[in-house]
């Protein structure tokens, strides 16, 4: 399984890589010189997008950290100059229907591609500080149960994806933000690892988890990105030694007054149907459901959920990724109210690969629930 997912990820990458170039080779021809470093530049940038990897596992953290973010941005490079090829084609071909430029129209070209550079590099610049300075999410809802006359602040994150590129140090930050919003109760929505757990351990991350501060706890679930790991169980397990109390199938009641609820991902084909989790649990009480990725979102209904945390999509991370999963998902991103179940889907905190947000933002969420 992970064979063929990193076998058609290699191939994508490839096609990219060699359109982006034969095309600039191809708009370049009017300037030799700059054709021949445009060509270079990209099988370099190729070069340490593939290493990146290749080998992960084999470079020091701190050189494998520099090779991720030199290599993500030139992908990032490379789908948003594809789309501006795709606008001089699109242009090329009505001239062929209208002949309102000249033939071939090289200037054109030309220019549609440096326009298209400037934009691009400054949508990084705007889009990495987007990344760097996540966005707070307040939500306030209140449970359509018999009210306790009880409020619970949750701050709820997701997709933290910690590893090599977002390391310690964006961990302590994440901390920090988690903490200044004085939570009552923390809430990890999956993949908290980006892959392996090995450089979370090697970072030492228990010792930033430790210091959240939360009145009933921090609580986390599995997401897709722990199964692609050396274990699905091993971030897990490392996360209970750090304070975590890591939700598998299983619920939890808080403070004798609410549950906490956690799926297994998806992934798991052999993950327990919704009504057996809460099974048994007292259903007048408030339940506070974790589930990674949000299909079936009327599970929850349909179970008595109050309020359901998600992540996952991203929200696409950067344009024209947010287009794509508003049409994968019933919600992307924001919040949702289905009969008496409130929901809530992140963007997540963290991103997998190119450190950018486009047009989406990196957030955490701050739900004042009344139950």
């Amino acid at each position: 399984m992970k064979s063929i997912f990193f076998i058609t990820i290699f191939t994508f990458l490839l096609l990219l890589a060699f359109f982006a170039t034969y095309r600039g080779w191809q708009v370049l021809q009017l300037f030799p010189s700059i054709r021949l470093g445009y060509l270079i530049i990209n099988i370099v940038l190729f070069g340490v997008l593939l290493s990146n990897f290749l080998l992960r596992n084999v470079l020091s953290d701190d050189i494998a950290k520099v090779f991720a973010f030199i290599g993500f941005s030139y992908l990032i490079f490379v789908i948003y100059i594809l789309l501006s090829f795709l606008v001089s084609d699109i242009a090329y071909l009505l001239n062929l229907l209208f002949h309102f430029a000249p033939p071939g129209m090289k200037a054109f070209r030309f220019g549609v591609f440096v326009t298209g550079f400037v934009v691009i590099i400054i949508s990084m610049i705007v889009g990495n500080y987007n990344f760097n300075n996540p966005k707070i999410v307040n939500l306030n809802i209140k449970s359509e149960k018999p009210l306790q006359g009880k409020k619970l602040r949750i701050v709820a994150a997701s997709d933290l994806h910690l590893g090599v590129s977002i390391d310690k140090s964006y961990l302590q930050k994440y901390v920090a933000l988690i903490n200044a919003q004085k939570p009552d109760l923390v809430l990890l929505a999956g993949d908290i690892a980006d892959n392996s757990t090995a450089p979370i351990i090697r970072q030492n991350m228990a010792e930033e988890f430790r210091s959240i501060q939360s009145k009933f706890g921090v609580f986390a679930i599995t997401g897709n990105h722990e199964y692609f790991g050396e274990s699905p169980y091993a971030l897990e397990n490392y996360l209970k030694t750090a304070g975590v109390t890591y939700l598998r199938d299983s619920a939890v009641l808080v403070d004798n007054s609410f549950y906490v609820v956690g799926r297994d991902d998806k992934m798991n084909t052999k993950r327990q149907p919704l009504n057996e989790i809460v099974k048994g649990i007292d259903s007048k009480k408030t339940l506070i459901l974790l589930d990674h990725q949000p299909f079936h979102l009327d599970e929850a209904a349909k179970n008595n959920i109050d309020l359901q945390i998600s992540g996952h999509t991203h929200n696409g991370q950067f344009f024209p990724g947010s287009l794509i999963v508003k049409r994968m998902y019933e919600v992307a991103h924001g919040y949702l109210k289905k009969n008496s179940t409130h929901y809530y889907i992140s963007s997540g905190l963290g991103i997998w690969g190119p450190q950018y947000r486009i047009g989406t933002q990196s957030e955490i969420v701050v739900i004042e629930m009344a139950y």
